[in-house]
């Protein structure tokens, strides 16, 4: 098995491809390290794949993936940890603000430390405060969410056991989450080393404002899942009865205020006058509809092939 294997995903990157070839085969030599360089073009329009191939011809440690358009990260990750064949597989962005130099230090720490991830911390960055901020608050969020205390989610340098990569699945903008979704699918030895991170050197950021909230809405949905994905009754059924209970609480309370009017033989008002009418009603009507909610996920649940797969860490077999 291959030492490392590094997983590049990139889009419109021509300008930086060569020098960060250069710099990754200049450490693994240096450290003696067998590699592999998997460069997964996402869709890009510039001169990015022609760029990869004669890389690759100079050098058989290359590997290119040319996707027919643009995926996203998340996808670009996924194919690329499937492909991945180093006992360490290390991920980094191709626009050269993540530091090759880090490749030692970050195989160590899964080595030679025990962990099954390492997330870079790039704890001085070169980003404007319209991002800077930005991050911050999304980091608090996800920590808070995911119980995991690290202080940059989003950096792109990372790395992982071989196990880890082929026991995770990684789709949607899920990338920013994978530390999460490796503790929640059972390797919670996640570590945190704080790397270098370089100026912007060629073209311009390929994200906008809107990751921050598409970022905090995958983040619900990542919980959600690991929670109560082979479980939705336990969600939905759960606050349905609640609702429900609510509701008819408010009807019973409504039907006793009617009952002492009568047998106090007074003139009792209307039960569609009262506001609690309308609100126990809604609260049964939303009610009925959770729990027949919960009911139809489990029913998708029980019929998805998948549902009974599970991680199995070893036997004795």
């Amino acid at each position: 098995m291959l030492n490392v294997s590094l997983v590049i995903p990139l889009f419109n990157e021509a300008e930086s491809l060569p020098e960060l070839h250069a710099w990754i085969v200049r450490v693994c030599k240096q450290e003696q390290l067998s590699y592999e360089i998997l460069l997964l073009d996402d869709g890009s329009t510039d001169e990015s794949w022609n760029i990869i191939q004669s890389l690759r011809n100079d050098d058989p440690n290359v590997r290119g993936f040319r996707f027919r358009t643009n995926y996203g990260k998340s996808a670009a990750l996924n194919v690329g940890f499937a492909e991945a064949r180093g006992e360490v597989v290390i991920t980094m962005d191709a626009d050269l603000q993540d530091s090759p130099d880090e490749i030692p230090g970050l195989r160590s720490m899964i080595l030679n430390e025990g962990y099954h991830v390492v997330s870079g911390w790039k704890k001085k960055r070169y980003d404007p405060l319209s991002k800077t901020i930005p991050t911050k608050l999304f980091n608090w969020a996800t920590r808070k969410i995911s119980d995991l205390e690290l202080h940059d989610f989003n950096c792109g340098l990372k790395a992982y056991r071989n196990e880890v990569v082929k026991n995770i699945e990684v789709y949607g903008e899920m990338h920013r989450y994978i530390p999460v979704i490796a503790k929640w699918a059972g390797f919670p030895k996640v570590g945190e080393k704080v790397v270098v991170h370089q100026a912007r050197k060629y073209g311009s950021t390929k994200f906008g404002m809107n990751r921050f909230v598409n970022g905090f809405l995958d983040l619900m949905s990542l919980f959600f899942m690991s929670k109560f994905g082979k479980k939705p009754m336990h969600f939905f059924g759960l606050l349905g009865v609640l609702s429900f209970f609510i509701g008819a609480m408010t009807a019973c309370w409504i039907l006793i205020d009617k009952l002492i009017y009568v047998i106090q033989d007074k003139r009792a008002p209307l039960v569609t006058d009262n506001p609690l009418f309308y609100i126990g009603l809604v609260a049964m009507i939303i009610g009925t509809q959770l729990f027949l909610a919960g009911f139809i996920g489990e029913l998708v649940s029980r019929s998805n092939p998948e549902r009974n797969n599970y991680n199995i860490k070893e036997t004795t077999d």
